[in-house]
């Protein structure tokens, strides 16, 4: 009898451990996961690099389910093709976007202020500011009136339909691509240019808890509750691209592309300047078919090189190495044609890079020049002027006889006669005869 009741404990016990495995396993499945937000950070130039950057980080979100993106700007602006390729990825995002314009110092201008009014959310932290949005083109240069009012008409259209279907300012949009207009955080929440005023990360995320947007799915309330914030990072690939974006770093690539091949071709073998050249070029010509690259600037810098080239050539007395310092210089400063400042080449990077060339290849040249005035080392040219020993009797009048020159036997002659064992230079070489004269 006690063992059936023992039985029965034991059964009992085990069904009790039953049940609460199974309110736990349904309890684990009650419970929902962390809300994920992904956070964006990018600085500089908006670029073809920053607009696949972006749109990559919003795919891999809606990849992830995240609740969130955040997209922490400061930028100049950029080109209008990138710009509108960003905004377009915005618009048809799954998950909601957050343009947040941080830290304190940042700004949002010319193409920003079309990425803040495209996304679902804009934020701003005090001591930043939003505007400046004319339109800057790929190619810069000048354009007549008509052809400018026709891009800038086609912005303010651009920016009032996003305007519009995010339920911001499109009057003070329009002004801002019209006139440049700019103005601080305060006064974009005041004119309800952005949505929320926040002076860090945490305060951000609590101002925008429980709001409701619109997306190409439907609409969404935030939940951002205990939420789980994750760093996206640009990494080493858009990292090296975004830098060689910029135009001196592009400029300054190229200039050591050209030195190497011709440091190369100057020397073949050596391999190192070559390869070295080769690769800069390469990384070069990545950058300039993302810039607005002027080509009568481009060709002036090859032009100044032919120059520099030539001057080893031509004895111009310097007049081709100035011509190539001159053509280098134009050329470095028309290379990169835009009205934005951002998008062109500094003058101080372009004056010690013109500098530092034009100095290489006049040393170059000095080295040359010195060269060639130096008495040749080897043939028989180098002979004239060689001391020596007759080695038999060497007669006058052209009669020929041997003298020993440094190793070695010749046939000589001379206007007078010589006797053997004589110390004597040699005048000239003629062939295999040398003429002689006794010391």
């Amino acid at each position: 009898m006690a063992e059936v009741i023992e039985t029965e404990k034991v059964q009992k016990n085990k069904e009790i451990k039953k049940a609460e495995k199974k309110e736990i396993t349904k309890a684990s499945e009650v419970t929902p996961a962390k809300p994920l937000i992904h956070y964006v950070k990018v600085v500089g130039v908006v670029s073809p690099v920053m607009g696949e950057y972006l749109i990559k980080s919003l795919r891999n979100a809606a990849l992830a389910e995240a609740e969130l993106v955040v997209i922490e700007i400061d930028t100049p602006g950029g080109l209008d093709l990138s710009m509108r390729d960003i905004v377009k990825a915005i618009l048809a995002s799954e998950v909601p976007v957050v343009l947040y314009v941080a830290p304190s110092g940042a700004r949002a201008a010319s193409a920003g202020v079309f990425i803040s009014y495209a996304s679902h959310i804009a934020a701003m932290a005090p001591g930043t500011n939003i505007g400046s949005a004319s339109p800057v083109m790929m190619g810069g240069g000048e354009i007549d009136e008509t052809m400018k009012k026709k891009i800038t008409n086609d912005a303010v259209a651009y920016i009032k339909g996003i305007a519009n279907k995010r339920g911001r300012n499109a009057t003070w949009a329009e002004s801002a691509v019209r006139d440049s207009v700019n103005i601080t955080a305060e006064e974009a929440l005041e004119l309800k240019v952005i949505d929320v005023l926040a002076d860090s990360r945490k305060e951000l995320f609590l101002a925008i808890n429980g709001m409701k947007v619109e997306t190409i799915t439907g609409t969404k309330t935030l939940n951002l509750k205990d939420a789980e914030v994750k760093e996206i990072e640009m990494g080493l690939r858009f990292s090296i691209l975004d830098a060689i974006a910029n135009p001196n770093v592009a400029y300054i690539l190229m200039m050591l592309g050209m030195m190497g091949l011709y440091f190369e071709l100057s020397n073949p073998g050596v391999i190192f300047p070559g390869v070295v050249g080769a690769i800069c070029l390469v990384l070069a010509f990545y950058s300039l078919q993302t810039l607005s690259v002027n080509y009568a600037g481009l060709i002036l810098i090859g032009l100044g090189i032919v120059f520099f080239i030539a001057e080893l050539q031509i004895m111009s007395f310097g007049l081709l190495a100035l011509a190539g310092v001159v053509s280098l210089t134009l050329g470095s400063l028309m290379l990169f044609d835009s009205p934005a400042p951002f998008m062109r080449v500094s003058l101080l990077v372009v004056l010690p890079v013109v500098l530092l060339f034009s100095a290489t290849f006049m040393g170059a040249m000095y080295f040359v020049l010195n060269d060639r005035k130096r008495p040749a080392l080897g043939g028989a040219t180098s002979l004239v002027g060689v001391l020596g020993k007759t080695a038999s009797l060497v007669g006058g009048q052209g009669e020929q006889g041997k003298v020993f020159i440094e190793g070695e036997y010749w046939n000589a002659y001379s206007e007078t006669p010589i006797d053997k064992d004589e110390s004597i230079r040699v005048l000239r070489v003629e062939g295999l005869l040398v003429k002689v004269e006794k010391i």
